[in-house]
């Protein structure tokens, strides 16, 4: 690593702070108001039983598919652990300066997601209402916590989380059969796309500061990536229906979130040398390998899908 690449947080701090006054100033001015009251179908709302006397519920009043269910339930509960999120984030960015006001516009932009997505859930009668709450206390209970060192790591880690989480929304919204559904996770995912444009930039300023650290951060961080909400119980086996029905799988993970990521920080682009330049070929390596297995997933999901439209 070159001596001059600054490693200690307080100077990676100062060095990107205008960087991240920059791009707060641009998300400030590009991202729109909306509510999240306004995209709910509250006229198709009823009692649930208990306390107030209601109607219980039972899998037939839901119109969505099991699939759908199970990825907008998994889309919730990963935006449920907020909490764990900020303190994270606000340990490693601080709570001063530009730092600290990117962090709670971050928070309060992403609280929103969770409001709406309950709210349709519980108005539309699509899931056990029960069921979801006892789901949400058991993994908020568990908490979240950053699997990555460092501010450069942090940074690309949510540079990818981010546009994972746009497509897992927006694809989620496209299978769900409802143009409700549809509209509230496509604006959704607008929020997540201009928060991924903003750690994106952000990663691409720390390349141009330490590019070495940055390309070591990168390498390891897509390599061990996991979504936010892996700690979610039944998660692996959640997260096969979801790629099995083309929500967020291999492919889609390698072609629409990793390569446009890496494509826009240049990272097989910028001089590199020692350890820097051993990580980005560690990087083309696993890259390569996670093609190879995307092109086979896709292939046996083709293969099974020929034959049960076969048997039809």
């Amino acid at each position: 690593m070159s001596p001059a690449e600054p490693t200690d947080l307080l100077v990676l701090l100062s060095e990107l702070e205008p960087v991240v006054e920059e791009n707060l100033n641009r998300h400030l001015a590009t991202a729109k108001e909306w509510f999240p009251h306004e995209y709910v179908p509250w006229s198709e709302g009823r009692d649930f039983d208990g306390v107030l006397g209601g109607e219980a519920w039972e899998p037939g009043q839901s119109k969505l598919s099991e699939v759908a269910r199970i990825s907008l339930v998994v889309n919730l509960l990963t935006e449920d652990n907020l909490p764990s999120y900020h303190h994270e984030i606000a340990t490693v960015f601080g709570r001063d300066g530009a730092w600290g006001t990117w962090v709670h516009r971050w928070t309060a932009e992403e609280g929103r997601h969770g409001i709406a997505i309950r709210d349709y859930l519980l108005a539309t009668r699509a899931v056990d209402p029960i069921a979801l709450e006892r789901a949400r206390m058991a993994h908020m209970e568990g908490g979240f916590q950053n699997s990555y060192e460092g501010l450069i790591e942090s940074v690309a880690y949510v540079s990818f989380q981010e546009l994972a989480t746009r497509v897992s929304h927006r694809n989620t919204g496209a299978i769900s059969g409802d143009p409700i559904c549809e509209q509230l996770l496509a604006r959704v995912a607008a929020d997540e796309n201009l928060h991924m444009i903003f750690y994106r930039n952000l990663l691409n300023a720390a390349f141009d500061v330490a590019p070495n650290t940055a390309m070591r951060a990168v390498a390891k961080v897509a390599s061990s990536f996991q979504m936010p909400g892996h700690t979610i119980e039944n998660f692996g086996r959640k997260s096969v229906q979801i790629a099995k029905a083309g929500i967020y799988d291999l492919r889609l993970h390698h072609d629409d979130v990793l390569t446009p990521v890496l494509r826009q920080v240049r990272a097989f682009d910028r001089p590199l040398s020692g350890d820097g330049e051993a990580a980005r070929e560690e990087l083309a390596t696993f890259l390569a390998d996670l093609d190879t297995q995307a092109t086979r997933f896709v292939e046996r999901r083709d293969a099974q899908r020929a034959r049960a439209a076969a048997h039809a």
